[in-house]
């Protein structure tokens, strides 16, 4: 169930956040919502995980279409034919 949040933030941050948002057609509520999702997850599950790579859990948002396998095979190949 979502629920609206009021926030207290900075005016120049929240235009930056907006653009940001829009270059990577994400939508602010979004953005922040997996960042506090981030930030509340039970750290002993993500033990193995480093800091860095656990904050930006949430942040990539891939394409409906997007092919895993394909992609990897892809990278392989360049990397190791090339």
């Amino acid at each position: 169930m979502n629920t609206k949040l009021t926030l207290t933030i900075e005016k120049s941050i929240i235009e930056k956040a907006k653009s940001y948002a829009k270059q990577n057609g994400r939508s602010l509520s979004g953005i922040i919502e997996n960042y506090l999702k981030a930030i509340t997850t039970d750290q002993k599950t993500n033990k193995d995980v480093s800091p860095l790579v656990n904050s930006l859990r949430g942040s990539f948002k891939a394409p409906k279409n997007f092919d895993y396998k394909k992609e990897l095979s892809k990278g392989l190949s360049e990397k190791y034919m090339a």
